[in-house]
């Protein structure tokens, strides 16, 4: 057990979802019979270990249940069944902030908020500079909270809260709190409690943060375990089952519907030539949104023109998500432009080993004349697609190099890294 920072034993836990509820001893009494409800299981016979001074997360889904595992292992939930074991002190932080005090200013609210989580006045006193200083609000610690922004709010609480120096510290999507400034701070701490040999339970929807955080992870999936290992093949089999899921979504609502046109965020050009369609194909040329890294694949653009079109240029290009200019191409760079196009037609980009990592990409469109001054037509976010992750499999980022690592002896190794 002196290596095991928390036990969870089969742990289940149950909610009741009222249909319709008695407001009053009186409204029971007129209506004559109790409430009714129905049991809701948010976890089920869940079990796992977390080894002491690791860093561990919890992914999953919205209402799969992170959040309650994490106030029972917190107890500030019982489980209905099974139980958990705690090996040292534990932090927990749930809601920042909470437990201030509206009316009193950021040094005495320091003082409650640092009494509710278990320190006392001695162990304050010793940690008030720092805790002002990581907040980063000097100015404003004399002033009543109720006048802060939210911002300056949660860093406060955050900086109470991480300054507990517990043997355990449970964290529940607070790692976005703040400027990019303090979010460095706030990732630096955390890196120090793990060289410090504490141990770290998360939970995060950002999966970047969690797979170069994380040494083991468990996967849920409406209350019950999907998987407990490594973190990384966790959050790699986590997004890949979440773009496979996202594939069966459309093909379930494209099934048996004539698709005539792109459908587009944004759309303009002078439309002699109109883009009619846009797909990504598989290496066996079947239409796909989910690709991996390294695959072969090919983006193929339909047309429609009326008159015969001179020389015309076709263009491609990919954003990721947060709107990130990935990459761009057209067909004269590429030495690829027909003499002329009229009525319908298609052409395609073959690409022999897509450069992508793992996340989800938009492309976008378009076709102008040769002098690229003049747009035909020009669409924006016409085709999304998911990549998972494949081979070469690299550290982080958006795309693959397939870089190769040389200048001294070395065999691969399968060992974790040490942290």
């Amino acid at each position: 057990m002196s290596d095991i920072a928390v036990s969870v034993n089969d742990v289940s836990k149950r909610f009741r979802m009222y249909a319709e509820r008695n407001q009053s001893l009186k409204a029971a009494l007129m209506r004559g019979r109790r409430a009714s409800y129905e049991d809701f299981w948010a976890l089920r016979d869940v079990s796992f270990e977390i080894p002491v001074g690791s860093t561990f997360g919890l992914i999953g889904e919205n209402g799969s249940g992170k959040s309650t595992l994490l106030k029972v292992i917190a107890r500030i939930l019982r489980p209905d069944q099974g139980a958990v074991a705690i090996n040292g002190s534990l932090a927990a932080l749930l809601e920042l902030g909470s437990g201030f005090h509206p009316e009193l200013s950021g040094r005495e609210n320091v003082y409650l908020n640092g009494s509710i989580l278990g320190m006392n006045r001695k162990q304050i006193d010793a940690k008030f500079d720092e805790i002002v200083d990581f907040s980063g609000i000097e100015t404003f610690i004399d002033q009543p909270v109720k006048n802060y922004s939210s911002g300056m709010y949660v860093r406060l609480g955050f900086a109470v809260a991480i300054n507990v120096d517990p043997d355990i510290l449970l964290v529940d999507e607070v790692l976005a709190v703040g400027d990019a400034t303090f979010q460095e701070k706030c990732m630096e701490k955390f890196a120090e409690f793990r060289r410090a040999g504490r141990t770290v339970v998360i939970v995060s929807h950002a999966m970047g943060s969690l797979r170069s955080m994380c040494d083991r992870a468990v996967w849920l999936r409406q209350g019950e375990v999907v998987r407990v290992g490594d973190a990384t093949g966790i959050v790699d089999d986590y997004i890949d089952d979440g773009h496979v899921e996202r594939e069966r979504d459309r093909e379930r609502r494209d099934e048996g519907q004539a698709r005539e046109t792109v459908i587009v965020d944004g759309r303009w050009g002078s439309g002699e030539v109109q883009l009619t369609d846009v797909e990504v194909l598989d290496a066996a040329g079947r239409k796909t949104h989910l690709l991996r890294t390294g695959d072969p694949a090919t983006i193929r653009l339909h047309f429609h023109c009326e008159r015969p079109i001179d020389k015309p240029v076709f263009g491609l290009a990919i954003e990721n998500l947060d709107g990130v200019y990935v990459w761009a191409h057209n067909s004269r760079d590429g030495d690829y432009v027909p003499e002329r196009i009229e009525g319908d037609g298609s052409v395609d980009l073959a690409i022999p080993a897509l450069p992508l990592q793992g996340g989800t990409f938009d492309l976008i469109a378009s076709v102008v004349d040769y002098t690229t001054t003049h747009v035909f037509d020009f669409l924006r976010h016409c085709y999304r697609f998911d990549v998972g992750e494949g081979y070469p499999r690299e550290s982080g980022g958006i795309v693959v190099l397939n870089g190769k690592w040389t200048g001294l002896d070395a065999k691969p190794s399968t060992a974790p890294i040490a942290r």
